[in-house]
This record gives C-alpha cells, sequence and structure tokens, in this order.
C-alpha cells in the first residue's frame, strides 16, 4: 500500500512540476512579448514620426484596409505588430479620412513630391462620401499640375472611384472593373427564433422603421424594401455622375446596362480587361513590368532598393491610423460620432454616448473652443445615449458656441437625433440619413426552457414587476412598453420640428422611419447645405466670427496600458480564425457579425432604440 501512495505522490509530484513549467514558460512568454511590443512600438514611433529626409519621387497612395472617420486601433503597436510580428490583418487597419486628406494635400505642395501612384488592391472599402472627400484631395493635386498614375491589378467599385481621379489608369492583362451596381442585405431570423423558442417582443413607431424586421419576418417588407430602392438609386445614380465626369464620358460609358455589359463583354470574347479597355474605363493593359517601366520614366530609378522613386503614404505620413495623438490646442473643436451609439465604454464600431458628452461638456467648457464641429457617421443606436449626447449639445449651443454637424457616410436615427441641436447641418448628397423613429425589443427564452424541462415561478407585488427573460412579460409590461415607444417617438418629432422649424405634423410626414439620401434630406429640409467637412469647417468659422482656424481633434484618450491591451486583443482576434469565416461564406459571415455587433450590445436602460439597421452596409 506504501509503495501505490508513493507512486501516486510521485506522479503528483511530477505533474506539479510540469504544471509549474507550464505556468513559468506561459507566463514568461508573455512578458518576453510584452517587452517586444513595447521596445518595438518606441522604435517603430522614432522612426516614423517624420518621412525620410531624402525622399522623391511619387506619393505611393497603397491604402489598407477601411477608411474610416475615427480610427479604433492604436498606432505604432498596430504597424509594428504588421511589420514585426507578421499578423495578417491588413484588410482590418483602418485609416483615418482626414488624415489621408491632410497628406495628399501637403504633398500637392511638396517639391520633392513630384506626383501620385494610386496602387488600391488592398483598399477594402469606405463610404461614397469619404472617397469623394478624399477624391477631391486628389483633385487638387492634380491640379498642382502632377501626373497621377492609377495601378492596379485589377479594381472593385470603391477603388475604381478614386483611381477614376488618375490621369491614366493602367490594369494588368487578367484584371476587371467590377461596376455591377449596389445592392444591401439583411439577414431574417424570424424562423430560427421560433425554431429556437424564443420569442420576440416588439414595440416599434414608424411605417418605415425597418430595424426589428430580422426578428419578426423572414424578408423584407414591402414599406422597407419601397424606401430602401429610392435611396440606394440615388446612391447609384451619384456614383455613375462621378466617374462619368472624372473619365470625360456618359453614364452609359461607365455602365452601359446588365444587358449591354453582358452582350459588350461577349463580343470581347469574355475579356474583363479588353471590355474594360473597349469602354475607357482603364487607359492601358500593362503587366506589373510594364506598368514599372512607365513609372520608372515618369519617376526615375532607385537603384538601392530596385523600384522607381516612391514614398508610401503611410512613410510621407506617419499619422494615418494614429489614435490619441496630441494635437495643439484650437480654436474650434472636432468631435466625430462614429458607428453605433451605446451607453458605457468606446470600442471599436461603437460611439459612447458617456465619453461623447463628455468630449462635448470639456469643448464647451473651454474658453479657446469657439465652435464645434459634430463629425457624425452613425446608423443611431440608444435612445438615452443619443439623448445624453444631444443634450450635451444643447448646452454646447446655449452657452453661446456655435454648432456645425458634418455628415458621413450615415447619420440615420439615433445618429440624426444628436444633429438637432445644430445651428447648421452639413450632409453629402451620398450620406444616408433620416430613419426618424424608434423601436424596443425584449426576447424571452420561456418556451426554450420548458421545452427541455425548465421552469420559472414566483412571486411579485405587480403585474408590472412579474417580467423575466426565462418567463416572459406581461400583457401590462407590453402596454407600457408600447405607449414608453410612442412617447419616444413624439418626442423625436418634436425635436426635429423644432431644429427645422417646422410643424410635428410636417415631420411626421418625411419621418416614420424612412431613409433619405443627402440630397433629398436637403430638398424636404432635414439639411441646410450639402457639402463636405472642408464647408462644415468654414461655416463653423464664420458663426464663430473667426479670422484664422486651428482644429481640436478631440478624441478618445488611451493610456498607454489600455492601447497595448487592444492591440494584443485585436492581433489575437486577426490570428486565430475566425469560426463564421471557417464555416460560412465570407459575405455571410460579415452579415452576421454586422448584425449581431448591434443586437449583443443593446444595453439601453429603457430597451429603446433610434438605429437603422439596413443602411449600415451596402455592397
Amino acid at each position: 500500500m506504501r509503495q501505490i501512495w508513493e507512486i501516486i505522490a510521485t506522479v503528483f509530484k511530477f505533474s506539479w512540476r510540469i504544471l509549474n513549467f507550464i505556468r513559468e514558460l506561459v507566463f514568461n512568454t508573455i512578458f518576453l512579448v510584452l517587452c517586444f511590443l513595447v521596445i518595438g512600438s518606441i522604435a517603430l514611433y522614432q522612426s516614423e514620426s517624420k518621412p525620410d529626409p531624402n525622399y522623391f519621387g511619387a506619393l505611393y497612395v497603397d491604402l489598407q484596409g477601411v477608411v474610416v472617420d475615427q480610427v479604433s486601433t492604436p498606432d505604432p503597436f498596430g504597424r509594428m505588430s504588421r511589420e514585426l510580428l507578421g499578423t495578417p490583418n491588413s484588410r482590418m487597419q483602418e485609416n483615418a479620412l482626414f488624415d489621408i486628406v491632410d497628406t495628399i494635400r501637403n504633398a500637392a505642395t511638396d517639391d520633392r513630391i513630384t506626383g501620385m501612384v494610386l496602387r488600391l488592391d488592398n483598399l477594402v472599402g469606405a463610404d461614397q462620401p469619404s472617397l469623394n472627400f478624399i477624391g477631391k484631395a486628389i483633385a487638387d493635386f492634380k491640379s498642382s499640375g502632377k501626373p497621377i498614375y492609377a495601378v492596379g491589378d485589377g479594381y472593385t467599385q470603391s477603388q475604381y472611384y478614386l483611381a477614376s481621379y488618375a490621369d491614366q489608369i493602367f490594369m494588368a492583362p487578367q484584371g476587371m472593373v467590377g461596376i455591377q451596381g449596389f445592392s444591401t442585405n439583411t439577414l431574417y431570423y424570424k424562423s430560427l427564433l421560433e425554431k429556437l423558442k424564443v420569442s420576440s417582443h416588439i414595440f416599434r413607431v414608424g411605417t418605415y422603421k425597418s430595424a426589428v424586421e430580422p426578428l419578426m419576418r423572414d424578408n423584407m417588407s414591402p414599406e422597407a424594401r419601397e424606401a430602401t430602392k429610392q435611396w440606394l438609386n440615388a446612391l447609384w445614380d451619384n456614383y455613375l455622375n462621378t466617374l462619368a465626369q472624372n473619365r470625360k464620358t456618359n453614364v452609359q460609358g461607365i455602365f452601359p446596362g446588365s444587358d449591354t455589359l453582358i452582350s459588350k463583354l461577349r463580343a470581347a470574347g469574355g475579356d474583363s480587361a479588353q471590355y474594360a479597355l473597349n469602354q475607357k474605363l482603364v487607359d492601358k493593359i500593362y503587366t506589373r513590368e510594364q506598368a514599372e517601366n512607365v513609372l520608372k520614366k515618369q519617376f526615375g530609378w532607385n537603384k538601392d532598393d530596385k523600384h522607381f522613386n516612391y514614398i508610401s503614404i503611410y512613410d510621407y505620413s506617419g499619422k494615418l491610423t494614429n489614435i490619441g495623438t496630441e494635437t495643439p490646442a484650437g480654436n474650434i473643436a472636432v468631435i466625430v460620432v462614429q458607428g453605433a451609439i451605446m451607453d458605457g465604454p468606446q470600442a471599436p464600431g461603437i460611439a459612447s454616448g458617456d465619453l461623447i458628452s463628455t468630449q462635448i461638456r470639456d469643448a464647451r467648457l473651454d474658453p479657446n473652443i469657439k465652435a464645434i464641429i459634430l463629425r457624425v457617421n452613425s446608423p443611431g443606436g440608444s435612445v438615452t445615449a443619443s439623448e445624453l449626447i444631444r443634450s450635451e449639445l444643447a448646452s454646447a449651443k446655449a452657452a453661446g458656441k456655435p454648432v456645425v454637424v458634418s455628415m458621413g457616410g450615415m447619420a440615420a436615427s439615433g445618429g440624426y437625433w444628436v444633429s438637432t441641436p445644430a445651428d447648421y447641418i452639413i450632409a453629402s448628397p451620398s450620406t444616408i440619413t433620416g430613419s426618424i423613429g424608434i423601436f424596443g425589443v425584449i426576447n424571452t427564452f420561456e418556451n426554450a426552457l420548458d421545452s427541455v424541462g425548465v421552469y420559472t415561478d414566483g412571486v411579485s407585488t405587480t403585474s408590472l414587476a412579474d417580467i423575466s427573460v426565462t418567463k416572459g412579460i406581461s400583457s401590462e409590461f407590453s402596454d407600457m412598453m408600447q405607449v414608453t415607444i410612442e412617447n419616444g417617438y413624439k418626442n423625436f418629432i418634436n425635436l426635429v420640428a423644432k431644429s427645422r422649424h417646422k410643424t410635428p405634423e410636417e415631420i411626421d410626414a418625411i419621418a416614420q422611419g424612412r431613409v433619405w439620401i443627402g440630397s433629398d434630406a436637403k430638398k424636404i429640409g432635414l439639411v441646410d447645405q450639402l457639402g463636405d467637412f472642408d464647408d462644415a469647417v468654414n461655416k463653423a468659422a464664420e458663426l464663430a466670427k473667426l479670422d484664422s482656424v486651428e482644429l481640436d481633434w478631440m478624441q478618445p484618450e488611451l493610456t498607454f496600458m489600455d492601447q497595448l491591451i487592444l492591440e494584443i486583443s485585436n492581433n489575437a482576434q486577426a490570428v486565430m480564425p475566425d469560426m463564421l469565416q471557417v464555416f460560412l461564406p465570407p459575405s455571410v459571415a460579415t452579415d452576421i457579425r454586422q448584425q449581431a455587433q448591434f443586437f449583443l450590445k443593446m444595453n439601453d436602460p429603457q430597451n429603446r432604440y433610434a438605429f437603422c439597421l439596413n443602411c449600415a452596409e451596402i455592397n
């Protein structure tokens, strides 16, 4: 018996030593990685704080990932992890729109920059107003007399939008210009929820308020289809007209229609590159070597690096992906509302009502700030969080500080709610806005639990208190919720009516949750002017009577450890395979992730939401 216990003790001792070894190995590895991140990030930050003073040649606009108003992932950690750790997250990279524009504008007056090369193969996308704003900067660069080339293996619709501003567009022999139209799709879960025996209690106001349709239908309602088709066609028209103007052709030259396109493609023997050349969508069909020879002749040759003379836009401006960068004190505060508006802390894809209201308050109390620009790029979200932002903005306006709203790709539902205190609202012709309406959703699981033999029972003092996700809700609570939602919609209507100097009845006629595009929103009085961020700056300066303008970009303040932890978590997600992408087609996985991002973070204390789901993604 003693020998048996000695054997058991030996096994336990050996196992314990192994566990200790593994524990020490894991913690030491983590410590070394942290040290590596810190040292590497400091080295990269120092090396990229200024561009190489010996640069000469083209500005190489090799954008990777997506373009956003304000990045959520910090640099230098982001770039350090990509370059030193080899993390494959270039398609996840965020690029700050306004830094891209500033960089291009600086390059236009830089004598060492002799032209521009657009290499957009890794640009995943951006909303149309953002592309238009970058295009405006490219057009200004072109007016300086410096040549612009676009070079690509092929072009998506977003990539070609920017490429169309170039003097010459080169494409590879096997390439394709993928201009095929816009679409927006939503996943519907009614049948799935029924199979899972999940009860969705839905409260809404607005004929066109389609954000809750995925929970109560298996397809798009006729009303939502009608409204969506209208603004989507308007977006498509804006896209085609811009490209036609840039390429000095007509709309039919850019997209001749589906049947004609197929006929012309068949006439070209199915050769997409030849079709693009025939349609004058591109100027030359060149291999990479042929394109490089042209660029070599234009910009000269770098013998050491063995490529034509250029400097990457990321090396030319080390701040494209920065967050929390210290900026000089300004006289106009710029505050960004990007993503779904929610209660709680700021996170990627989430605009924190608490954080943004605090930023507005800081701007209101800062004597150096003479005006505020609220940059809105949001489909809305929590009514409580939206009201927190709106009320603080109203306080700033009441304090005598002019407020200008600059709408980005979308400022819908709660995104419009926060815009109502503005003295002036400026939207792009392609901005998605409106969606004035609210809804409430409470999911309960009593039927699912019943099916596996789990039940809920208890005692309550009133029927309003007798609610639970495991028990359902009472008819009295349901009535109370509907009354609350109707009151929320009435408040929304009154806020808009007061802001736009109209009657509640006039606003109700254009509300009901209906989505409008910027050009139509201007016609019905929801916005004051069609324009871009430059126009917002000019208007803020005019209202504040400023002779000179210094923008104070108010960004989330992250501590060193906040940045480090955020980057480590982002890289972990990038390195580890996404289960959705493993088992589902990428487009389906993306749709599920985008919808889940909102539904999983629905945290309004009163379960009230002003959110536009079907205007959040356009393909």
